[in-house]
């Protein structure tokens, strides 16, 4: 069989092998960790805190983190405060001189601003924390406290800061030495580890329903199965554009004269936009102690409703702004424009330099449109799956954050186990064509 002898191949080659162990060594890690329960905390009083982050937004935190919210576990903060902070040093790196600078300094300014990353990584952890165990005060009755006060606190604070720098560092960990992108990776198992019990409880209950309930079940599979398939398309779908070489004689050697394409991307920002968006959209309940819905009113209430309108409507427009915001820095159509000129091509019609750079750039403008208007509905269809009757958690995968960063991530992840496999000269996954994950060189997929 086609798998089993990719399989074989897989294994034959010890880097691969050894990058795939090691990933799955730390992801392993990861896991364990989210199951360890704070310190001074009895396990047995978490039912509140379950229940509370069982829907809505904070059942979205619940899974990027994979349940380590629910666990009151030392991962509970997870790794969405590095992403917050990342979006906020990215625009700094707009709108501050300073860091626009250290953005054309190379590696050097590059590891300032991963430095700068961090810092303020860990005050939103200290203030996420704070924020987090006040809601565990809420939640958790007076018994489940071994310990109170702030020989309680303090050292808890402590230790989710300390427990999110860890799951960052094996993010970097896997990057460096797995497979794949490692903080993708990790926010893509906390989301797979929802969904065989999302899955199960919606079966569950479809077909206790009576009077078809088993049909409305295929129903929902199918809807399902081709949104998956429409967001494949969406991470991998490109326009092409041709250039043509012109004839250059080098010795005794012909070069060029023949017509290669341009393969942009409908989505070249990958599924940053939606990730940086859903970390912007979680901000406010971080903020507000991690509390219920219910209890809130105003604008609190507004954006903690998942299912709202205008919580909706914000997620949908931040998208379409980031996907355009991480489209300018992946694609830079003044580059691509001169390395056309350089070695003497160009596309018909269109001539060099300054008109080629007016050309790519509307290409650009024209086709992410219509890819971030179409990212953005994928995003929000998961409140109109939850307001359609199906489970609260499986309608997550109907779409959403959950399903594209999990698209996103595999394909990523499947392209480097090619490029390994076609690098040692065996057969790729695919019998036909190769996978594409994110654009070289683009932006990694948190």
């Amino acid at each position: 069989m086609k798998l089993i002898d990719t399989l074989k191949n897989i294994w034959r080659i010890e880097e691969l092998r050894t990058r795939i162990l090691i990933t799955l060594g730390l992801v392993a890690v990861y896991r364990l960790g989210a199951e360890i329960v704070l310190p001074g905390i009895n396990p047995e009083a978490l039912g509140a805190l379950k229940e509370q982050a069982s829907s809505g937004v904070l059942g979205l935190l619940d899974m990027f983190s994979g349940g380590a919210f629910s666990n009151a576990s030392v991962f509970a903060l997870g790794i969405m405060p590095y992403i917050s902070a990342s979006i906020v040093v990215q625009l700094f790196g707009i709108a501050v001189p300073y860091f626009q600078r250290l953005q054309k300094e190379g590696e050097s300014g590059r590891r300032k601003i991963n430095m700068f990353t961090r810092y303020l990584t860990v005050i939103i952890l200290v203030v996420q924390g704070s924020a987090y165990l006040t809601n565990l005060h809420a939640q958790i009755p007076d018994w489940g406290f071994v310990t109170a006060g702030v020989m309680f606190t303090l050292p808890s604070i402590i230790i989710l800061a300390a427990g999110s720098m860890f799951v960052l560092w094996l993010g970097e960990k896997i990057t460096d030495k797995g497979i794949g992108n490692g903080v993708s990776i990790i926010i893509m198992v906390g989301i797979i580890d929802r969904l065989p019990f999302s899955f199960v409880a919606e079966a569950t209950s479809r077909v206790s329903e009576q009077g078809g309930g088993l049909f409305t079940f295929l129903v929902e599979l199918i809807v399902l199965f081709f949104i998956f398939c429409g967001s494949i398309m969406l991470v991998q779908g490109t326009r092409k554009v041709p250039v043509q070489y012109a004839k250059r004689i080098v010795g005794n050697k012909q070069y060029g004269g023949v017509r290669q394409y341009i393969p942009l991307k409908i989505n070249a920002a990958g599924v940053m936009p939606i990730i940086f968006a859903q970390a912007i959209m979680l901000l406010p309940i971080s903020f507000i102690n991690f509390s219920n819905s219910e209890s809130l009113s105003g604008f609190a209430a507004a954006f903690s409703n998942f299912t709202g309108f205008w919580y909706n409507f914000t997620f949908f427009v931040l998208i379409v702004a980031f996907t355009y915001f991480y489209t300018a820095i992946t694609i830079n159509p003044m580059q691509m424009a001169d390395d056309m000129k350089k070695n003497g091509g160009f596309i018909p019609g269109v001539k060099p330099g300054k008109k080629t750079l007016e050309f790519l750039d509307t290409v650009m403008s024209r086709i992410t449109l219509p890819g971030s208007i179409f990212l953005g509905i994928v995003a929000i269809l998961p409140a109109f799956a939850t307001i359609a009757g199906v489970n609260n958690q499986f309608a997550q995968f109907y779409g959403g954050t959950s399903l594209l960063i999990l698209v996103g991530v595999v394909l990523d992840t499947l392209q480097q186990v090619e490029s390994h496999l076609l690098m040692r000269h065996y057969d790729g996954l695919m019998k036909t064509g190769r996978i594409k994950g994110k654009t070289p060189g683009g932006p990694a997929i948190y």
